[in-house]
């Protein structure tokens, strides 16, 4: 006898279009038990992206639970619902593929009912929206959001407080899936190691979750881990990859490919001199034996970032790099480099978001996204 889930699907943005999140659940038929939970932020967006990206990671979660099962789908969004049973028409172009992908997933099983419901008995979808959004929300979207009225026109020397709609370019940063070098904890700088499987898995769900991101242009470190997850998200979005230099590791010269433990035993003040420049001691730590120092790397970085940034006002750019880069590039924009340095984590194949501005100011947006990878 084959299995019987219900997916409840939800999705919203504060504006409309605006900061988005997506929020799924499935349970089995018979006991109402949840037997998986998805979310995730979506960046901005509109409404009726972020429910059709509820509804395909619904059917998704429940393809990987069973992909024999029965399935009963319920949602409260009345388009979303009609427009996949194929009652009504698709006439927005953005939604066409979102459509697309949401029935030919219904397909695959052997029976998918879907059904509007009001929106106070969809509370746990929508709760799991809220949450991914409330999750990656910025200070600033929380106060415009709630006081916008009562907020008094700030100093333009106070860029972080102003709108950041007109003239920022949009960089989503993207860390490359996992390599040899990382499953061991070694320094992996300018050597050039291959994704391992489970990168490449990696690199395939960030590109699920970059898909219709609007992404205007795609630059790429030239080290052969950032091209190859670089080159997944192409594939899925449709725009072609160019390199740039500015966006490679930092160069851990001598040290590379070793652990933390090597480099202690073999060069103990190097590395104590580079440990106390990330915990915030001097201007700029020593650069490893053949190698390059943070102040090097950051103004190399600051470069290839106001070139993005000269080349694509107000557009959207996916940089697939490196933890360095990516945490200068948010250092940067909160105008804090070295001590932001060793307060922020990033994982493998993460993404995080900062719009930069022309005269040299950001915001940082999200940071360390992760929900779109299976583990």
């Amino acid at each position: 006898m084959s299995r019987r889930f219900v997916v409840e699907a939800d999705g919203g943005s504060r504006g409309n279009p605006g900061p988005a999140g997506y929020g799924s659940l499935v349970r089995d038929a018979d006991t109402g038990s949840v037997l998986a939970r998805r979310n995730g932020f979506l960046g901005t967006t509109t409404n009726n992206v972020a429910e059709y990206t509820g509804l395909i990671e619904g059917l998704k979660a429940a393809q990987a639970l069973d992909p024999a099962a029965a399935i009963e789908v319920r949602m409260d969004s009345k388009l979303v619902v009609e427009q996949v049973s194929g009652r009504w028409q698709v006439k927005h172009e953005g939604l066409k593929p979102l459509a697309r992908e949401a029935v030919s997933l219904t397909a695959t099983f052997p029976s998918v009912r879907l059904t509007w419901i009001p929106r106070a008995k969809n509370a746990d979808a929508d709760a799991l929206a809220n949450e991914a959004m409330d999750a990656r929300a910025s200070t600033h979207d929380a106060l415009t959001d709630d006081l916008d009225a009562e907020v008094p026109s700030i100093p333009p020397e106070t860029p972080s407080w102003s709108s950041p709609a007109d003239g920022a370019t949009r960089l989503l940063l993207l860390r490359h899936g996992q390599t040899p070098l990382s499953v061991d904890r070694r320094f992996s700088g300018r050597g050039n190691p291959s994704l391992t499987e489970l990168g490449r898995r990696q690199a395939a769900e960030a590109a699920d979750r970059l898909a219709h991101s609007g992404i205007d242009a795609i630059v790429s470190s030239p080290l052969a881990r950032a091209r190859e997850t670089a080159a997944a998200v192409a594939a899925r979005v449709g725009v072609s990859v160019s390199t740039d230099d500015g966006w490679a590791e930092l160069d851990f010269g001598s040290w590379e490919g070793l652990s933390y433990a090597d480099v202690r035993e073999r060069d103990p003040e190097g590395l104590q001199g580079w440990l106390d420049f990330v915990d915030g001691g001097p201007d700029d730590g020593p650069a490893p034996h053949g190698g390059e120092t943070f102040a090097q790397c950051a103004d190399r970085v600051r470069s290839a970032r106001d070139a993005l940034v000269a080349a694509h006002p107000g557009k959207t750019v996916l940089v697939v790099s490196h933890v360095t880069p990516i945490k200068t590039v948010a250092g940067l924009a909160l105008s804090s480099q070295r001590s932001a340095m060793s307060a922020m984590h990033l994982d493998l194949c993460s993404l995080s978001e900062v719009w930069a501005f022309a005269d040299g100011h950001g915001q940082v947006r999200g940071w360390n996204e992760t929900s779109y990878l299976g583990g």
